[in-house]
């Protein structure tokens, strides 16, 4: 499931509908700011442990349905919004401990 969340956020759809949301709190946002954000979020993936994987996954993930023809992923704006806005605050190229 993780792979598919992965994968989803990566979407159009999804960036653009995420950027609405945060600019909200933050007007300034840009498309291309919650993009790279986003974009950002796989090399950190495999540095968090697993209890903050979880953490994240509880976040963005509202609903999951399965059914013979795949898994229906239903995505919390909310948890998009707060992300971005966590991934916005670590520079590109730094590392940060989990």
């Amino acid at each position: 499931m993780v792979i598919q969340v992965r994968q989803v956020l990566r979407s159009a759809e999804i960036v653009v509908r995420t950027w609405r949301a945060a600019r909200k709190a933050n007007p300034g946002l840009t498309e291309a700011d919650v993009r790279e954000a986003i974009h950002r979020f796989d090399p950190l993936w495999d540095e968090l442990f697993p209890a903050e994987q979880a953490r994240i996954v509880q976040l963005l993930v509202a609903r999951v349905d399965v059914g013979m023809d795949g898994a229906d992923i239903r995505l919390r704006t909310e948890g998009l919004t707060s992300l971005v806005a966590d991934l916005r605050a670590i520079k590109p190229g730094s590392r940060r401990a989990a």
